[in-house]
């Protein structure tokens, strides 16, 4: 198995999808696959490595820090006639996606798709309405070619499903490291000397800052707080994004911008704090959702999209009705005055984040396209 990927974002782009084609590639070469992934150069100088071939990008309209590659077609090509790929991956719908598509069929070989981001959402946040009929026919041309597609969550293959993109979806779940993600980070001190936060009780947000993400709701959720929760509760917001700027600017008591944080850090402010708020509806599967679980954070998360598949509502957390600020307030309320309810929900948190391996996902994810290969040699037969 020889696998050529196409995707338009890989670290050390910060978001969910590069992280997961970093652990993907890195399993690969665990395993001994080879492979080539082709994505667009970073804005960020990265030590070149012969699997991953960076193109020269543009950034993207709406999103200027996520870059679009301008493909040199013959450097692909001898590239790939070079390796001689056995399986095709397309990650991306846009024109690295269609130049893998079409070196595909060209030369016979199976392709495969994952899918990974609701943009007909988007469209919504952007004042794009207008284009969800012209983005679906795309996508669903785009998909035509393709032995099977793949989707992080149950939600998402309905969706395709209902909108006639392929008949052959399988789920590609996520994964996370128990290891870095785990209760045992929590450190009562660590805001209070990181941060000089003095309040009784962490509220917290991890993601881009960006409209679809509702990140208005967090900030609303907050300021609407009954006053006797709100005086001891701080909020912090990890992330970085088109909005940051903008929103961090303004200043307001027991809010903490911490901008992009990663790592150790990461993991202890996930531990330390007391209570995980994630409004967007958009997600296809909510990997920030599943890191605030492992470290035992209880959530309070949209009923929408991938994040209603990962909080089972009334025991690890509660899931409200997408942009509904009072019921966000009431739910956050009644588990930051509740802290024998919080460590119940906690403990609930962890042990179903445990249950999700990468390791076991990425091993069902390369059985997969053993089965897609086989069918291409009875088919040749």
């Amino acid at each position: 198995m020889r696998i050529a990927i196409f995707s338009d974002t890989y670290v050390p782009e910060i978001n969910g999808v590069a992280r997961t084609l970093k652990r993907y590639t890195d399993y690969l070469e665990k395993q001994g696959i080879e492979y080539r992934l082709f994505v667009p150069e970073s804005s960020t100088p990265v030590p070149a490595v012969p699997q991953v071939q960076r193109l020269t990008s543009i950034p993207f309209l709406l999103y200027p820090e996520c870059r679009l590659a301008l493909p040199n077609p013959l450097h692909i090509k001898q590239s790939l006639d070079e390796f001689k790929p056995t399986l095709i991956h397309i990650a991306t719908p846009f024109n690295l996606g269609l130049y893998g598509i079409h070196y595909g069929k060209k030369h016979h070989i199976p392709m495969i798709a994952s899918y990974h981001t609701h943009f007909d959402d988007y469209l919504e946040y952007y004042h794009l309405s207008f284009f969800e009929k012209w983005i679906w026919k795309y996508m669903n041309w785009f998909h035509r070619s393709f032995v099977k597609v793949y989707v992080p969550s149950q939600s998402t293959k309905e969706k395709l499903l209902s909108k006639n993109i392929h008949d052959e979806i399988e789920l590609w779940g996520r994964g996370v490291n128990h290891q870095i993600y785990s209760p045992t980070k929590r450190s009562s001190v660590f805001f209070k000397e990181k941060f000089q936060i003095h309040e009784k009780n962490i509220l917290l947000y991890v993601g881009r800052i960006a409209p679809e993400k509702d990140i208005h709701i967090v900030l609303e959720t907050f300021h609407s707080l009954p006053e006797h929760i709100k005086k001891e509760t701080h909020l912090v917001i990890v992330g970085d994004g088109p909005l940051f700027r903008l929103l961090s600017d303004k200043q307001h008591s027991n809010i903490t911008w911490t901008g992009f944080m990663e790592g150790e850090q990461l993991a202890q402010i996930y531990a330390s704090s007391d209570l995980f708020l994630f409004p967007s509806p958009t997600e296809t599967f909510g990997n920030v959702v599943l890191e605030a679980l492992s470290s035992g954070l209880p959530i309070i998360g949209a009923n929408a999209g991938g994040v209603q598949h990962l909080v089972n509502n009334g025991v690890t957390g509660f899931l409200c009705e997408p942009k509904n600020i009072e019921e966000f307030v009431q739910q956050t309320s009644l588990l930051l005055e509740n802290p024998s309810l919080r460590s119940k929900f906690s403990i609930e948190a962890r042990e179903f984040a445990q249950t999700l391996s990468w390791n076991e996902i990425f091993a069902q994810l390369i059985e997969s396209f053993g089965d897609v290969l086989k069918r291409k040699k009875r088919i040749s037969a």
